[in-house]
């Protein structure tokens, strides 16, 4: 039985699907937003119509932006010859967080899977191989998840552009700093064990 109007339950259900919420923090959020509705809600009502009406994808990368080419792609600076490949742009800003990579990037927007039937051309593995083809790259990093789907993907990729002789490389797997062994899964033991090197 509802206990707010249709529409406060139809906002709460809304935000209860986004990705991290569930009902109750949902609902927390909701009456939050309605208790501040002069200054919270209007402004972010306002916000989201806007980045609904201008967001879209970078021509080049597949990045979220306002604009054709996004920030990244345009900067002369991170013409680097790496190109970071990820699943997708969450992917993308996790990575840029860190600050560590100071290359380009290109976004697949999935992974390959025989089961949901995702082949090459449902993903952008097209455009990547043209984008190596056509800029001057020396290396291509697989920033892949560590599960079935991802290095399916990155050996799909690694196969389809051994014949160019660019360097392809993946991302470390293992045990996180900080990890304590005790708390980790056996596929991260087993592959931290695999990569092991000298001190």
């Amino acid at each position: 039985m509802a206990v707010a109007g249709d529409e406060i339950e139809t906002l709460i259900a809304a935000m209860a699907r986004l990705p991290g919420l569930g009902p109750r923090s949902a609902r927390r959020i909701v009456l939050q937003l309605i208790r501040k509705r002069a200054g919270q809600m209007a402004q972010l009502a306002g916000l989201m119509a806007r980045v609904a009406e201008n967001a879209r994808e970078c021509l080049i990368c597949g990045n979220i932006t306002q604009s054709d080419i996004c920030p990244i792609c345009q900067d002369p600076g991170r013409a680097t010859g790496e190109i970071c490949v990820v699943t997708d742009v969450a992917d993308l800003w996790a990575l840029e967080r860190g600050r560590a990579f100071h290359g380009r990037y290109h976004v697949l927007g999935g992974s390959l899977s025989a089961l949901d039937e995702i082949g090459p051309e449902d993903l952008r593995i097209p455009q990547l191989l043209d984008r190596i083809a056509g800029e001057n790259v020396t290396e291509v990093i697989l920033a892949l998840s560590a599960t079935v789907e991802g290095q399916t993907t990155a050996h799909y990729i690694a196969e389809a552009l051994a014949p160019s002789g660019i360097a392809v490389t993946g991302l470390a797997q293992g045990v996180p700093i900080g990890g304590e062994l005790d708390y980790l899964d056996d596929g991260t033991i087993t592959a931290a064990l695999r990569a092991r090197r000298r001190f």
